[in-house]
Parts: structure tokens; C-alpha cells; sequence
């Protein structure tokens, strides 16, 4: 279930915020790029407990299923913060128009290794980001 919060107080700090103002670029959105062909990026993300996938924009159009249970604290660069818990098999779609994106984070907040896969379509309204 995703818990919204405001985006204040404890969850940014400066150095959060100075590396959400510099992530626009960041097209890194995985922990390991296992794939990638003129079509796609496919990558695989794990994080430990307490450990965070740096701030990464999002601009392409792709999917995420989650490969392990656990919980996460994402913020976005709009300065909203969500929290999430994952099970097994969850799977998520996003797109983007031309023009749009999306900057946030992912940290484990949980007791498990949180693992993804994730995959990108590079035919998306935008072109993809240079990692």
C-alpha cells in the first residue's frame, strides 16, 4: 500500500535535495543494466536494507515487478515523499508523454533485500537518457 507524506521534515536533507537538482541527467534507473537492444533497457535492481537507489529521472515508458517482498520510501523530486510495501509479483506501468518525466529515489526502509526487474521501452515519446 503506498502512504503519501508531504515531503518535509526528516526524509530530505540538503544533500537529498542537491542530488535530486542534479539527477534531470541521470538515466542510470537500475541497479545493473543486464540488457539493452534498440528496442529496450533491462535492468535489475537490488537494495539491502537501509541501503538507496540513487535520485534517477525516468523519461522512457517501461515496467517494474517486484522479485521480493519488502518496503520502500521513494522520493520524488516534486518533493513528495511515498512509502510502499512490495510482495512478490507486483508490477507497475508508467508513461510518459513527450516532454515528461519523473526524479525520485528508492530507499529500503524494510528488513529484506528489495529486487526488481525493470524494463525500459526506448520507442517512448522521449529519447532515452545517456547513462
Amino acid at each position: 500500500m503506498l502512504q503519501r507524506h508531504d515531503g518535509g521534515g526528516s526524509h530530505w536533507t540538503p544533500a537529498l535535495r542537491a542530488e535530486a537538482e542534479n539527477a534531470g541527467g541521470n538515466g542510470r534507473v537500475g541497479s545493473t543494466l543486464v540488457n539493452e537492444t534498440d528496442r529496450y533497457r533491462i535492468w535489475l535492481i537490488s537494495i539491502e536494507p537501509g541501503e538507496r537507489l540513487p535520485f534517477h529521472t525516468h523519461v522512457l515508458n517501461y515496467f517494474w515487478v517486484a522479485t521480493s517482498q519488502g518496503r520502500a520510501r521513494s522520493r520524488h523530486s516534486d518533493g513528495k515523499v511515498g512509502e510502499m510495501d512490495y510482495e512478490v509479483g507486483m508490477t507497475r506501468h508508467m508513461d510518459f508523454a513527450e516532454g515528461e518525466f519523473m526524479t525520485h529515489d528508492l530507499e529500503n526502509i524494510g528488513d529484506t533485500t528489495l529486487t526488481f526487474a525493470t524494463v525500459e521501452d526506448k520507442r517512448s515519446a522521449n529519447a532515452p537518457l545517456s547513462l
